[in-house]
Parts: structure tokens; C-alpha cells; sequence
């Protein structure tokens, strides 16, 4: 057997296996990566690229932008930013059919906006929610799903941690990015809307919340303000070039800090540890990133992404049918990887032929995040799953059958998403960031 395609066997077959064996993902990535570069380059070669190739994938200064994002999110969540968000949604979703669920899915779009975590939405949205929605009536499980699947709005909504990941793999502008995927999260918020109302009808006793008075009203949003404006100064700072979306994550972290530290809501004891998950989060994502560019040399050095091509081009040279393809691969995928090994997998595979196809690489991000979110909050290891079913204190097992409806309403806007391109290229498009 020629070494390239043993290699690529190794490769392929080591990392499907690790992970149907739960073995953790930066392992299942990396152990097969440096056996297929031993089979191409032997012992010693295989040690030098595999530590070049790691050094190399982490050493970006776009990369700073994460570990700043994720420690901003954690003091948003900390420091009170979240009830305040939930008062705001709890006021725009009040009058809505069942109100609650309605607030959950506002209160998740402007957190995860704010903080551009879905799992860290689901946890603030959902232990503030769900004993008001208990003692309202809710199904707990019912409760309990609305909140997972609202949450990854965040992660489609800028700014976007899965964005800059997305950008870093691909070379595409993390602006751009950013403004395509507010018209996906948008989608993905009123999806969550509709299947509510939906489930409403057939719940009339959940009913609608008290209208608040104007007075009410205006205390809430003024003491929102201030939250509201992080996402005006980080988007609006990036777009007119005051500083690049590293320096943004950056501006974040300060302004959160001093947000919370005027408000006196952000404990100066809660700091350290605040700090310490941050970096622990950061680690494994960084891990992550540093063993994909063993992978992906490996991958380029096989040329397995022109295999994958040719054996798609060889099945059939329609756009519509190819992309069906990858996106049912990516959601099968989803099922069982987070996202960001998956798409520091499947972008080196999949760009390449949908670029070839004359797919724009911000829209297939766009495509791709979606379908990444959709991971999150399906079986069986949606992280978001887990999350709201523990905040809510429920099992896992009656919330999926509560959660599959919004899925399969959210997999029909997925599809929305690939095939009506205009509502992640018009922004970026109208904005200059993207060729029309």
C-alpha cells in the first residue's frame, strides 16, 4: 500500500474510532495525525513537523481574541449583566404567548449577543428562568428545552468565538463573519419564537404576561443601556476600523470589568476563579487549534481533501446536491463533536470544494456555525442539552422529546440559510465587507 494512503487511512479511521470510543477530541485528532506522520516521514521527521505544525497553528495573534472573549463573557455572567438582559427580554416578550418561554428565547439572543457563549447563556438564562416557570405552570422539561435550544443564538449573533475559529481555518475576514451571521442568529431566535407560540395554542393556560407601564418599561431598558452598548462599541469599533477584532475582545474585558465594578455587581473575590475558568476554557481550546495544524498538514500532505472532492464531483456536479451532502455529514457530526474541532476538521475538507462550486467561504461559514449549533443542542452530547437540563433540574431523557420539534424546525432554517445566501451576504455585502 502506498504510504500517502495508508497514511490517510490512519488518519481517518484512528479519528473516527477515538471518537466513537469517547476518547477526548484533541487525543482523537492528534494521535492518528502523528502516526500517519510517521508512516510519511518516519520517527524524526514526524517529531519535528508535528511540533512545528503545533507551535505554528497557535502562534496567531488573531488567537488573542478568544481567550479575551471568553474571560469577558465569564465576567458579564458574573456581574450581573444577565438579570438585566432578562428584565429587558421579560418586557419585549411580555404579551407574547407563553410569556416565560418567550422571554427565555429574547433573554438568550441578547446574552449570547453580549457574550458570544452558548453555554454560558443556557446557564444565566436558564437559573434565572426556570423556577419562575415551574411555579408559572411549565413543563420543567418543556422549560428546560426552549432554553437549550435558544441558547446557541449567541453563537451566530456577533461577536462570535466559532467565527473567529472559523475565520482563522479559512483566511476570510472576521468583520464579514461577524455581520453574516447576524442574519442566521436572528432566524434562529425567531424560529425559536414561532415553535413557542406554537406550542402555546395548544397551552392556553400559559397565557401571556403583564404589559409593563411605559414608566416600567423605561427603568428597565435604561438600566439595560449600559450592557447593550458593549455590543454597539465592539461591533461598531470593528466596522469602522478603530480596532481589529483582537483589540475588540480586549476593549470587552475592560468594559465589562468596569461595568461590573461601577454597577457593584462584580465581586472583587469572584475575579481569581473568574480568571482561572477562563484559562482553563482556553487551554482546551487552544489544544485543539494547535493539533488541527498537525492535522491539517497531515490532510494537505495525503491530500485528502481532494479525495473527499473527487469522491463527491464523482457522485454528482450539482451545487444543491453536494451541499445537501456536507451539510447532512456535518449534522450527523454535530451529534457527537463540539464545534470547534469540528470545524477545524471539516474546513480544510469542505472549502476547498465548495469554493470550487462558487460558494462564498463567508457564507459556508455561516452554513457551517449554523450547523454547529445545531450539534449543541442535539443527542447525544449537545453540550447545551446538558446544561439547561441542569440548571433545570430535569433528566435528559424527557427534555430531548421536547427539544426535537424546535430541531427539526431549526434543520428546515438551516437549509434556509444554504440556499437563500442573501440572509448571511446581504449585510456584509451592503456593508462593503463582502463582494457582491
Amino acid at each position: 500500500m502506498e504510504p500517502i494512503t495508508l497514511a490517510a487511512l490512519i488518519l481517518l479511521g484512528g479519528m473516527v474510532i477515538g471518537i466513537a470510543l469517547g476518547v477526548p477530541v484533541a487525543v482523537a485528532m492528534g494521535v492518528p495525525s502523528a502516526l500517519a506522520i510517521v508512516v510519511l516521514l518516519g520517527w524524526d521527521g514526524a517529531a519535528l513537523t508535528s511540533a512545528q505544525r503545533l507551535f505554528a497553528a497557535s502562534n496567531s495573534f488573531a488567537l488573542l481574541a478568544i481567550p479575551f472573549f471568553i474571560l469577558a463573557g465569564g465576567l458579564m455572567n458574573t456581574g450581573g449583566i444577565a438579570q438585566r438582559l432578562i428584565d429587558l427580554a421579560q418586557v419585549l416578550a411580555g404579551r407574547l404567548p407563553a410569556s416565560l418561554a418567550q422571554t427565555t428565547v429574547v433573554a438568550n439572543a441578547m446574552f449570547g449577543a453580549v457574550s458570544g457563549a452558548s453555554v454560558a447563556s443556557a446557564a444565566a438564562v436558564g437559573s434565572v428562568l426556570s423556577p419562575p416557570m415551574r411555579k408559572a405552570g411549565y413543563d420543567p422539561a418543556f422549560a428546560a428545552a426552549v432554553n437549550a435550544a435558544a441558547s446557541p443564538a449567541g453563537m451566530l449573533i456577533p461577536p462570535s468565538n466559532t467565527f473567529i475559529v472559523y475565520s482563522l481555518v479559512s483566511s476570510t475576514s472576521v468583520a464579514a463573519l461577524f455581520m453574516a451571521g447576524v442574519g442566521p442568529g436572528l432566524l434562529w431566535a425567531l424560529v425559536c419564537v414561532v415553535m413557542v407560540a406554537i406550542y402555546a395554542r395548544k397551552h392556553p393556560e400559559l397565557g401571556g404576561g403583564q404589559r409593563a407601564t411605559a414608566r416600567e418599561a423605561g427603568i428597565v431598558f435604561l438600566r439595560a443601556v449600559p450592557s447593550l452598548l458593549m455590543i454597539v462599541i465592539v461591533i461598531g469599533g470593528i466596522l469602522a476600523g478603530f480596532f481589529t477584532a483582537t483589540e475588540s475582545a480586549v476593549i470587552a474585558v475592560l468594559y465589562s470589568l468596569a461595568l461590573g465594578l461601577i454597577q457593584k455587581t462584580l465581586p472583587l473575590r469572584a475575579l481569581p476563579s473568574i480568571t482561572l475558568e477562563a484559562a482553563k476554557t482556553t487551554a482546551i481550546v487552544m489544544l485543539l487549534i494547535g493539533v488541527s495544524g498537525i492535522l491539517a498538514w497531515v490532510m494537505s500532505f495525503a491530500k485528502v481533501p481532494s479525495l473527499v472532492g473527487d469522491a463527491l464531483l464523482g457522485l454528482t456536479d450539482n451545487t444543491v446536491v453536494i451541499l445537501v451532502l456536507i451539510m447532512i455529514i456535518m449534522l450527523l457530526a454535530g451529534t457527537v463533536m463540539d464545534p470547534t474541532p469540528a470545524i477545524l476538521i471539516f474546513t480544510p475538507i469542505f472549502l476547498p470544494i465548495v469554493t470550487q462550486l462558487g460558494v462564498d467561504p463567508i457564507h459556508f461559514g455561516t452554513m457551517m456555525v449554523f450547523n454547529m449549533c445545531l450539534g449543541n443542542i442535539s443527542p447525544p452530547v449537545g453540550n447545551n442539552l446538558f446544561v439547561a437540563a441542569r440548571v433545570a433540574k430535569v433528566s435528559i431523557e424527557p427534555m430531548i422529546t421536547r427539544i426535537m420539534p424546535i430541531f427539526w424546525a431549526l434543520t428546515v432554517a438551516l437549509f434556509l440559510v444554504a440556499f437563500v445566501p442573501q440572509l448571511s451576504m446581504w449585510l456584509p455585502t451592503v456593508m462593503g465587507l463582502a463582494k457582491p
